[in-house]
């Protein structure tokens, strides 16, 4: 198992990277919330991001994502972590639709696009075991972080619309 890699001193820390924790004592990552990208290719499926042990609900798959930093949109907070984790090519995406998680004190925002050229994905940081397109009727047999597999069956439906 690879061990968890240092964070920055605090004075260098996002203010956004932190936990917040839900009235039941549930934790959420990130203070202003959090997003993740589903990037879709129509031949080659969706990019999922096998996790790191560490990580919270670790060695499981899900979209590339973190926290936002304040006063950062939904769609800009998930490119950002989609560059940083999969080395998604920002102009190589379209905007298909978001999808908002909203609890009231987090929310968590899935920003779907579309691929126009399909790239080859990294690991590109220590969040990531694996990067990889995964064929839409494959998804269900992965073991996925547990708010991607709630959410996944309405997203399916969303992206076949397109």
């Amino acid at each position: 198992m690879t061990d968890r890699p240092p964070l920055p001193p605090p004075h260098l820390r996002d203010p956004g990277d932190a936990w917040v924790e839900g009235p039941d004592g549930t934790k959420y990552w990130g203070r202003f919330g959090a997003a993740g990208l589903l990037a879709w290719h129509v031949e080659a499926g969706i990019l999922l991001q096998h996790r790191a042990a560490w990580s919270h609900h670790g060695d499981t798959w899900g979209l590339p994502g973190g926290a936002r930093k304040q006063g950062e949109s939904a769609q800009d907070a998930a490119v950002r972590e989609a560059v940083e984790e999969a080395g998604v090519p920002p102009d190589e995406v379209s905007l298909l639709f978001e999808s908002v998680y909203d609890i009231g004190f987090w929310s968590y925002t899935t920003v779907a696009v579309r691929v126009d050229r399909l790239f080859a994905p990294l690991v590109a940081d220590a969040e990531s075991v694996a990067v990889r397109w995964v064929p839409l009727d494959d998804v269900d047999a992965l073991p996925l972080h547990p708010g991607f597999a709630a959410s996944w069956p309405a997203l399916r439906e969303r992206l076949s619309l397109h």
